[in-house]
């Protein structure tokens, strides 16, 4: 016997008790050791950072994370599942200052930088608990105990070994260049980190500035910008020396008339009238001098403020001539480096104005803006003003607008790797597709060298040492090297021990994050005479995650044959935008150090965003809490609804409502079958037992395991190529054919009595043996996808029957699929069964005939003939289904319809005019049929009107089809199904029999009846119901289990209903017998 299931299912509590199970058995830890011996499949976890609760997206990462390492699990391999967590970085820092109302560095160096970073350790575990019960809710299996740790100090002491091994083949610079600035935070950011922060519509200044020229009063240099604030630091202009630029007269706003000059593709900014004095080519304007718009820095020895050549320079917007600040733009750098102009840095380290810059001095640039247009205004050189809507980069964690700012940090020289990074993407498998050549590809092509430096406190301290006398620079890649530099033996501090003064002959433990390792220094070997002092930066956190797959072994200095077992990944899982994070740092790192790439296979996650398809944000409200998703359908309608909504690089919306939509189309259709299949199993004390014979088999068992087992292959080769959803929507169309076809067209095999006869006793047990197989196969595939429900399938329908088979689902082999069993016949066969019966039923719906009433006949007409001739292989599958007499063929639609094609007077009247009534006129003598298979099929018609050829498109026209009485039909390319509509007094009785045996089942299930309870069935009605069960009373009692149909009021204490057979009232009540 099994433990019997209830057809009604609260699928958390079923999960919960699942996970009790899981816990009991330690099965996550022995399906590691089971396979311990096995091939390895290597997966990399990407470290969230615990000093915030989970979200929707970690949700999302995390199931398609789980899926593989499961997946690989039962198909015989050794997947080692470490878990990490991500510590150092701005986002720990920012929720440290705000909690305690710091608003600067200053700030955190008058607190203290060694208090400051104690609070960043303890808040980065502040959710762990959070984390870690989401994700064993999630039934995500990851090894949270043995995590690796990104500010443990032996993984910092790997990064040094990376820094070390890049600092000697000169792969480390330090370098004064333009970079994206965050002022908020004071410290450079890199180019993966700036494009993690751009926002559409950001509003800025859109000002047009007259640069007088030197020697030539009344005439200007016309120059567009959004940034005022980078006036003060201008140092020269730029035009397209191929470029077409004009001077043109017009009046200012006082009357007087002046000249501008500006690009000749560019007329259209100005206003008002103007007249084109002259045109020149932008080479003959080089060397011309202006007066600087501002003089607040002195400018000594060195000639600026001139035109200078810029093959940036485009005409798409603007004026054509570009303003030059080196101190706020890369390419303003450049062009100062080659022409030798001066850098006029005007702005702090926290985006304000320095003191020379009188007017504005100490206020933040943006917030200048305003001023600096009003005082140009004042002085005449304001031409116009207004307001730009562009894309704009802001801090991707403060949420600062970043400046472009010159200062010196250090750098990784990725750059002259490129060549490398592109070659070993072409090794890599991306999933999608596109992004490989794309998102991924794109960045790499534009490679920039990476800006490692953070002038930051709480990170990976950059082992750079540099001579306070002689400037002298060192690496250190290792502890060890620190105790030979400074003659201290030191040691690491251990995870969870605290610092001091080790005894004597013992090394010092040392903590390798600020302060302390800034306090280490050491006499210059190279001069003699200077200390070597610590750089104060740390490395971008990026930096850090992108290191993991070294660093997480404490590699080279431990672990080295585990190191080369679990490098290069097979499959790593982020969203999209970790092309330009982890994908592309893991991607870097490795290329640079190894020259292989750091994973073979990655699958990009496109955003989730709320049910009505908008980004979830907290400002809007509408971040949906994955608990209640959670608490109200479980953690499997959470996996599959993510797996099946949409392919993983899509976006998909995510609401608990659409998540229901899961549980009703999919889990509960396989949940019923379940139930169906045990609580008759159990009637009929049937037991899991050999395959029967051959030709005990039904053609529709032979389908279904043929069906099955094409499944197994299906579903095995989309996995092996990482695309889940068409393996997870081939599932989903397996349990609907299994539930809406083969259990449907079997039940009579299901319902029939043990021991009628042997014929039947052997279909009955060839319908359990196939549909038990169909079960437990599917608890098999569906274990990586839907972890619980196919635990708990397995545990009743396996381990209850085979105490010797192993202990989960997930410790069980994937299944291998039988291909002697695939009939691919057959299976066209019953496909189109399904075809012509979903025609039928279209054809009944659209003559208002319930399938519970018998009709006499179905009528079908199939172009194909090889269709024709697989019809009568499943006639009796279409009668049953469609619930008629009798099924027929015939040789021509037009037995069943006529078609009309109707042309669209509104679309093709204006177009052809008086041509219309004689298109129409030939239209209607052309073979009605034919054009309307080609309009159905999307193809235009031609029509000869006269000496006239016309083309008529498919949505210029109306295909029209009229039933031959008493026929309803329904069609499709290829084939009509015709229903007969015409009831007889016999139909219309069976009929209402079938009526009230609904009616009867539905009040078996409300009182709560067993499936063997046999009842007392109490009928009260009129001539009608007199008929029916005058005729079809044994079949009503039959199919309801009825002793007795007692022809009378059912007792006051019986459940009862009422309800109509036409226009006549019923009542029925039932008694248990």
């Amino acid at each position: 016997m099994f433990k019997p299931v209830s057809p009604s299912v609260n699928f958390p509590e079923l999960e919960e008790k699942i996970l009790a199970l899981w816990r009991d058995q330690d099965t996550f830890r022995k399906s590691l050791e089971q396979r311990k011996d096995a091939p390895r499949y290597v997966f990399y976890e990407g470290p969230p950072t615990a000093n915030g609760r989970p979200g929707a997206h970690h949700v999302l990462a995390r199931v398609f994370k789980d899926l593989f390492p499961r997946y690989k699990t039962m198909r015989g391999y050794h997947v080692l599942r470490k878990g990490g967590w991500d510590t150092h970085g701005l986002p720990v820092e920012l929720e440290v200052e705000q909690e305690l109302g710091l608003d600067s560095k200053k700030a955190i160096e008058d607190y203290g930088i060694e208090r400051f970073n104690q609070r960043c350790r303890e808040s980065v575990f502040r959710y762990v608990e959070d984390w870690e019960r989401m994700t064993e809710r999630i039934g995500f299996w990851i090894d949270m105990e043995n995590a690796y740790v990104t500010l443990h100090n032996e993984y910092i002491e790997s990064l040094w070994w990376i820094l070390k091994q890049l600092w000697e083949r000169d792969l480390i610079y330090q370098g004064y260049k333009v970079v994206p600035y965050c002022p908020r935070c004071g410290t450079p950011l890199s180019s993966h980190e700036l494009a993690l922060g751009y926002k559409e519509g950001t509003k800025d200044p859109s000002v047009y500035v007259k640069f007088p020229l030197k020697d030539e009063p009344g005439m200007y240099f016309l120059v567009w910008t959004t940034t005022p604030w980078t006036l003060p630091g201008n140092v020269a202009l730029a035009v397209g020396p191929d470029l077409a630029y004009v001077e043109v007269e017009h009046e200012d706003a006082d009357g007087e008339k002046e000249r501008l000059i500006l690009a000749e593709a560019r007329l259209d900014v100005l206003e008002g009238e103007y007249r084109v004095v002259r045109r020149m080519k932008g080479k003959s304007l080089l060397g011309k001098h202006y007066k600087p718009l501002y003089t607040f820095l002195p400018v000594e020895g060195m000639d600026y403020a001139y035109v200078i050549p810029g093959d940036f320079v485009s005409t798409e917007e603007g004026t054509g001539i570009v303003h030059i600040a080196p101190a706020f733009g890369a390419e303003d750098m450049e062009a100062a480096q080659q022409f030798g102009l001066p850098i006029l840095q005007t702005v702090d380290l926290t985006g304000r104005f320095i003191d020379a810059v009188s007017p504005w001095r100490g206020l933040f640039v943006k917030d200048a803006d305003p001023l600096i247009i009003e005082e140009l205004k004042a002085r005449g050189l304001l031409y116009k003003s207004g307001i730009y809507e562009h894309t704009y980069p802001f801090c991707w964690r403060c949420d600062t607008p970043l400046l472009y700012y010159a200062k010196t940090t250090w750098y990784i020289a990725t750059s002259r790797y490129k060549d490398r990074l592109l070659a070993n993407n072409e090794q890599i498998n991306w999933y999608p597709e596109h992004i490989k050549y794309g998102r991924f590809g794109n960045w790499l092509e534009n490679n920039v060298d990476w800006a490692l430096g953070r002038d930051r406190y709480w990170g990976t301290p950059l082992p750079f040492w540099i001579c306070d006398n002689c400037g002298h620079q060192e690496c250190i890649g290792s502890v060890a090297e620190l105790s030979e530099r400074t003659g201290i033996p030191l040691r690491l501090l251990r995870p969870g021990e605290r610092g001091g003064i080790a005894p004597r002959g013992e090394p010092q433990p040392i903590d390798l994050h600020r302060p302390y390792i800034d306090q280490i220094t050491w006499r210059c070997t190279h001069c003699g005479e200077g200390t070597m002092r610590r750089v104060q930066e740390v490395a971008d956190c990026w930096f850090d995650s992108g290191s993991m797959p070294v660093a997480q072994w404490h590699y080279p200095f431990e672990n080295q044959e585990i190191f080369a077992e679990q490098f290069p990944a097979d499959f790593i899982c982020e969203a999209v935008d970790q092309t330009r994070g982890w994908f592309y740092t893991l991607h870097a790192v490795s290329t640079l150090l190894f020259d292989q790439p750091c994973y073979r296979n990655v699958l990009c996650l496109g955003l989730i965003l709320d049910e009505q398809g908008q980004k979830m944000s907290k400002s809007r409200g509408n971040v949906v809490d994955p608990w209640d998703v959670l608490k109200t359908h479980g953690a499997d309608a959470l996996r599959w609804y993510l797996y099946t909504a949409t392919p993983p690089g899509h976006s998909r919306r995510f609401s608990v409502a659409l998540v229901g939509e899961v549980v009703r189309k999919f889990l509960l259709t396989l949940w019923n079958t379940y139930s169906f299949f045990v609580n008759y199993a159990n009637i009929d004390g049937w037991k899991p037992g050999d395959a029967p014979p051959a030709d005990a088999l039904q053609p529709l068992d032979r389908w279904i395991l043929s069906e099955l087992n094409r499944l197994v292959t299906e579903v095995s080769e989309r996995l092996d190529h990482y695309d889940v959803t068409t393996a997870a929507r081939s599932i989903e169309r397996f349990v609907d054919d299994l539930s809406n076809w083969y259990v449907r067209r079997s039940r009579r095999r299901f319902w029939s009595r043990v021991g009628e006869s042997k014929r039947s006793d052997a279909a009955k047990n060839a319908a359990y043996h196939t549909l038990y197989t169909c079960l437990v196969t599917l608890s098999h595939l569906l274990a990586p996808f839907t972890p619980f429900i196919a635990e708990a399938i397995y545990q009743n329908l396996v381990r209850s029957a085979r105490p010797d088979a192993p202990e989960s689902v997930h410790l069980s082999d994937w299944p291998e699929a039988d291909t002697a069993l695939i009939d691919e016949r057959l299976m066209a066969d019953v496909r189109l069964a399904q075809r012509v019966a979903s025609l039928g039923h279209a054809a009944r719906q659209a003559a208002r005939i319930k399938v519970r009433q018998p009709l006499s006949e179905a009528v079908v007409w199939l172009r194909s003939p090889q269709d024709r001739s697989a019809l009568d292989r499943v006639a009796d599958q279409i009668i049953e289904e469609l619930n008629v007499k009798s099924l027929r063929m015939v040789e021509s639609p037009d037995e069943l319809v006529d078609v009309q094609i109707h042309l669209l007077p509104a679309q093709l009247g204006p177009k052809y005019g008086s041509l219309f009534p004689r298109l129409r006129a030939a239209v209607s003598q052309l073979d009605q049929r034919e054009l309307a298979e080609r309009i159905r099929s999307g193809q235009p018609i031609t029509v000869q009107v006269g000496a006239e050829t016309v083309e008529i498109q498919p949505d210029e026209v109306e295909v029209r089809t009229r039933p031959h009485p008493p026929y309803s039909t329904a069609e499709e390319p290829g084939c009509i199904v015709a229903v007969n509509t015409s009831l007889t007094p016999e139909l219309e009785a069976e009929g209402d029999a079938r009526e009230l045996v609904r009616r009867i089942q539905e009040l078996r299930k409300q009182a709560g009846l067993e499936l063997s309870d046999q009842i007392v069935t109490y009928v009260q009605g009129a001539d009608r119901l007199a008929r029916a069960l005058a005729r079809f009373g044994d079949y009503v009692a039959g199919e309801t289990l009825s002793v007795r149909l007692e022809p009378s009021p059912p007792p006051d204490s019986a459940p009862q209903a009422r309800f109509r057979l036409d226009r006549e009232e019923v009542i029925i009540g039932i008694e248990q017998a």
